[in-house]
C-alpha cells in the first residue's frame, strides 16, 4: 500500500492510533489507542464534547476532570505526527513544530479554559483550546521559517 502521508494525518485527527494501523505500526497503534480510550474515560472527555456541542459550556467545565484532560493534547498531536512522520509526511527540517506548538497552545488553552472569557462568551474546555490550534500552528509554522533562515545562512 502506497504511503499517503495526508490520508494518514487526517485518521489519526479523528482517532489516535488509526494513521498507525493504516502504516502497519499495529503495536504503536494500540498503544496509542489505548490511551485515547484511558484518557477520554478519565477525563469525562466525551461527554464534555457532547455538552459544548449542544451549547451546555458550563455544565462541560464542571464535569471535565483537567487533571486527566491535561494529558490529551500531547497525546493527541503526537499521534498526529507520528502518523503522518511514518507515511512519509515532515521531511523537512522542523517540521514537527506546528504540531509541537499546537500541543503547547492547546494545552494553556484547557488551563484557561474556565477563566477566559472572549468578548464576554465563556468557550470552556472545549472550544477554548480547539481555538487554540490555530495560533499554535501559526507560531509553530514562524518559528519552523525563522530556524530555516538562520540555520540555512550558517
Amino acid at each position: 500500500m502506497k504511503n499517503k502521508p495526508i490520508e494518514k494525518l487526517f485518521w489519526s485527527i479523528a482517532f489516535p492510533g488509526f494513521g498507525q494501523y493504516l502504516n502497519g505500526k499495529f503495536f504503536k497503534g494500540t498503544i496509542f489507542l489505548g490511551l485515547e480510550i484511558l484518557f477520554n474515560v478519565m477525563a469525562n472527555f466525551n461527554e464534555i464534547i457532547m455538552l459544548s456541542f449542544q451549547g451546555k459550556i458550563e455544565q462541560a467545565a464542571e464535569l471535565a476532570n483537567y487533571g486527566w484532560l491535561m494529558f490529551y493534547p500531547c497525546l493527541y498531536f503526537f499521534a498526529i505526527w507520528d502518523a503522518f512522520k511514518d507515511a512519509g509526511g515532515g521531511k523537512g527540517r522542523y517540521s514537527f513544530l506546528p504540531f509541537v506548538f499546537s500541543a503547547y497552545f492547546v494545552t494553556v488553552g484547557l488551563m484557561y479554559s474556565t477563566e477566559v472569557t472572549i468578548f464576554g462568551v465563556f468557550f470552556g474546555p472545549v472550544w477554548l483550546p480547539m481555538l487554540s490550534v490555530i495560533p499554535g500552528v501559526l507560531v509553530g509554522w514562524m518559528i519552523k521559517k525563522i530556524l530555516l533562515k538562520f540555520t540555512s545562512t550558517s
